[in-house]
């Protein structure tokens, strides 16, 4: 193996090995570019339908006009033969015959033309029904991303034990925060009440030692 091979072989094992991680690490975005390179190869196949579709019926046209010709031709072969002009008749003749030549080379032209259209066609319908097939499976394999996902952040908020992100907002630590406050605030209430509850006993008191003086 000379030193070109080696290149080739190395860089297309680098190729391979960064596909490889970028689809484990993002496999959507790699069917993604997958994708759009079938898109594109589907166009391409679209346009040769269309070229091919334009090559039949310029055949047809062609055709046409030389069997027009050749039929013009015949009827003025006759002509110049019933004038007995020999020269004119030789000419009509000859110019008819390559006429018929050609539209018979163009007949077949057409004929396989219209059979590889057909080929074609049916091809480019396989190529599409194929697109739409995995561009419904990349639809399948997002919503199972998607799914997965959103069940994966719910976890995180509604299990806590089995995340290790602490950053994540979780309602277990808002219910024991609120269980927290929720004391604090009856405790500061009932000592609240305590103390309006003594400052009334202790000015009845007050009120009633007052009225025994008197």
């Amino acid at each position: 193996m000379n030193l070109l091979e080696r290149i080739k072989n190395t860089i297309a094992a680098d190729f391979h090995e960064v596909l490889d991680q970028k689809e484990s690490k993002n496999p959507l975005s790699l069917l993604n570019q997958y994708l759009r390179q079938c898109e594109t190869e589907v166009n391409k196949t679209r346009k040769l339908v269309e070229r091919q579709q334009l090559l039949k019926d310029q055949f047809d046209r062609e055709r046409k006009e030389a069997e027009e010709k050749a039929a013009i031709r015949t009827r003025q072969a006759e002509l110049a033969q019933q004038a007995n002009e020999q020269e004119l008749y030789q000419f009509a003749i000859q110019d008819k015959e390559q006429h018929e030549a050609r539209a018979r080379l163009l007949k077949e032209s057409a004929a396989q033309a219209e059979k590889d259209l057909t080929e074609l066609e049916q091809k480019y319908e396989q190529m599409k029904h194929k697109l739409k097939d995995m561009q419904i499976k990349r639809m399948e394999l997002m919503g199972r991303e998607n799914v997965a996902r959103a069940h994966k952040k719910m976890d995180r908020v509604l299990e806590p034990s089995n995340s290790h992100e602490n950053s994540v907002f979780r309602f277990e630590e808002l219910e024991n925060y609120m269980d927290r406050l929720e004391q604090k605030v009856n405790a500061e209430y009932h000592a609240s009440t305590m103390e309006a509850k003594l400052a009334k006993l202790e000015k009845d008191w007050k009120k009633e030692e007052t009225s025994t003086t008197v």
